[in-house]
């Protein structure tokens, strides 16, 4: 790999690292589903317009704005409003290990001894963070954990659905997601505009830095990058998100480090690396 595409790609991981850290800083101005929607929003707006749909694309697409832009997305959120950045980002990686699972038995997909104990190592992971104090309840574990399923599972209708080009992918799936997201927040949250109305920069720079920098830029330079390399060479960088996410977390919002943190986001980098890297 060339260095400068090598330095493209840390400082990809990088931004996706930091969106745990502006997600936060907005949340703490804005509900979660309304910050999510509010990202919708602006990729939708930048996106939309330079993208074209077919008519056979438009109903893979509608199931992805439930999957993907409610399931992952807003679950994320929410369960990253009662905990810290790098909890919810470690817990979430367990969507590759997910993924993988449901390809062996949805996509009859054929996983060697190796990966299988791969997996098993990512889920003992979450089994030891489920005991730390950063994960104040079951069930934003299990939200988290949720949300982990809807990234997997959008991963396999993106495998069956017909060929649609990244940036098309993003901004039609935000569109999509944004009345799906919208009546969430409306049945669930209050006082959301009043909200947003008096966000200072953390709540702005949270909708605008997942939207923009998360969205649009990193997976853009993403996909130009898996243009050029292979898949194998590339896709084992974003491992590195969670233990960025854990370290950003750290420094930047003064979060907590403690042994079942340490020990739980080992194991689930470790076995997704074990499951996902061409061991030969």
């Amino acid at each position: 790999m060339a260095v400068r595409h090598f330095f493209l790609v840390l400082m990809v991981v990088s931004i996706w690292a930091f969106n745990n850290v502006a997600v936060k800083w907005g949340l703490l101005e804005l509900p979660p589903l309304f910050l999510t929607w509010m990202r919708f929003v602006v990729v939708a707006i930048v996106l939309v317009p330079f993208c074209r749909i077919t008519r056979q694309q438009l109903p893979w697409l509608l199931t992805l704005a439930f999957t993907f832009g409610f399931m992952h997305f807003s679950l994320l959120f929410v369960g990253m409003r009662y905990t810290d950045a790098g909890t919810g980002a470690i817990v979430v990686q367990l969507g590759t290990p997910i993924a993988m699972l449901l390809a062996m038995v949805v996509l009859k997909e054929k996983l060697r001894l190796v990966q299988l104990i791969g997996i098993a190592i990512s889920l003992s992971g979450v089994a030891v963070l489920s005991g730390s104090p950063t994960i104040p309840a079951w069930w934003v574990l299990c939200i988290l954990l949720c949300s982990a399923t809807g990234w997997a599972v959008s991963n396999m209708i993106v495998k069956k659905s017909p060929p649609i080009k990244p940036l098309t992918l993003t901004g039609w799936i935000s569109f999509l997601a944004v009345p799906i997201v919208g009546v969430a927040s409306w049945l669930t949250e209050s006082h959301q505009f009043y909200a947003l109305s008096h966000a200072g920069w953390r709540g702005w720079f949270g909708i605008l830095y997942s939207a923009l920098a998360s969205s649009v830029v990193a997976y853009t330079l993403w996909y130009a990058l898996l243009k050029k390399y292979n898949v194998n060479l590339i896709m084992p960088y974003s491992l590195l998100t969670p233990v960025l996410a854990v370290l950003m977390g750290v420094l930047v919002l003064g979060d907590s480090m403690n042994s079942f943190k340490i020990v739980g986001a080992s194991l689930v980098v470790l076995g997704t690396a074990i499951a996902v890297i061409n061991l030969r």
